[in-house]
């Protein structure tokens, strides 16, 4: 019966062994994707900032700038695209809302990015695009890879329609979280006008006819929680100018947005509780689930080979202590 035993649980041990390389560096390159169907909002602030006034042509200082992000999973468009290229993909449409303090829209930017569910490189398939304009986006966009690196990125720049190094800076605590930090500045670049003006009757053909042109900076900062990608705080010094032409009444620039953008702090707060759970998911497959099958296993086999050892030693017979054999004198009695 030890014997059984022994082989049994070497048959388990030898599963769990196995299987604990398998769930890390099989499993989890598969099963961890982002759903096709995601949707998140995000509100950051500029308070206070510098606004051009269109009707003036003037810049003034207003108590806050909104910018209102949204990305919305397009399933339909994921299922076309995976179908085509054989991947699994996700396609968000994504919205950049910036408004004054009156509520009134300054800008509207729509993109449409696509991207590998599981290892989040872009697609080139589906549409692409910033602002309507057809783009081939490098790097990554809005979030990191699951087990972020200690190391530079490509990230995308949607102003510019460019790939750039987002640096890596170092390790730091975020409201309790181990955060990686990265920053990547853009700097003085011309870039396309909004094709949604915030005025009637001032629209991207007639700024450019008027020889005026755009031109924007932006240091861009990220708090990223390295095991699930997702980044838990995002900064950006922003400017934008502007420059030259018969719009600005002789002056040589003027400009149109200078402020720090903050996440507002209910948005971090929800971002923070939802990644935390997240994290804990993909810690399972990635360190819980596959040190406790290495673990169980090497329990399993040495309680195998103990099984084994005692088995062989009861099977072998060898006698006990105080288990002496008595010797029987078999020779026949010789009659006197």
């Amino acid at each position: 019966m030890r014997r059984k035993a022994s082989l049994v649980l070497l048959a388990f041990a030898v599963f769990f062994a196995a299987l604990a390389p398998l769930v890390r560096w099989y499993a989890f390159p598969r099963l961890a994707k982002i759903p096709p169907s995601e949707y998140q909002t995000a509100v950051l602030e500029a308070r206070p900032a510098t606004l051009l006034d269109y009707a003036t042509m003037k810049p003034r200082t207003v108590p806050k700038v909104s910018i209102v992000q949204t990305l919305r999973g397009n399933v339909p468009a994921a299922k076309k695209v995976g179908k085509k290229t054989g991947r699994d993909v996700v396609v968000w449409d994504a919205l950049s809302y910036i408004q004054g303090p009156d509520g009134k829209m300054v800008s509207r930017i729509p993109e449409r990015y696509v991207f590998d569910a599981h290892s989040q490189d872009p697609v080139h398939a589906g549409g692409e695009h910033v602002d309507g304009d057809a783009v081939r986006r490098e790097g990554i966009e809005y979030k990191w890879p699951f087990l972020t690196e200690k190391r530079d990125y490509r990230y995308f720049d949607a102003q510019t329609r460019t790939s750039a190094p987002i640096h890596y800076k170092g390790t730091r605590n975020f409201r309790g979280l181990t955060v990686y930090y990265f920053e990547q500045t853009i700097p003085w670049t011309k870039v396309p006008l909004p094709k949604t003006m915030p005025v009637d009757g001032i629209t991207p053909e007639t700024v450019r006819k008027a020889g005026t042109s755009r031109w924007y900076t932006t240091k861009r900062m990220f708090w990223v929680e390295p095991t699930t990608g997702a980044p838990v705080n995002g900064q950006e010094i922003h400017r934008e100018e502007l420059r030259g032409g018969t719009l600005l009444g002789g002056r040589d620039r003027v400009t149109v947005f200078s402020g720090h953008v903050k996440m507002r702090e209910d948005y971090i707060a929800h971002t923070i509780d939802m990644v935390t759970s997240q994290r804990q998911l993909v810690l399972a497959f990635t360190t819980y689930v596959p040190w406790g099958f290495g673990v169980l296993g090497t329990g399993l086999l040495a309680l195998a080979l103990l099984l084994e050892a005692r088995g062989r030693a009861s099977s072998s017979g060898v006698p006990s202590r105080g288990g002496r054999r008595r010797l029987v004198n078999l020779r026949p009695r010789v009659p006197s």
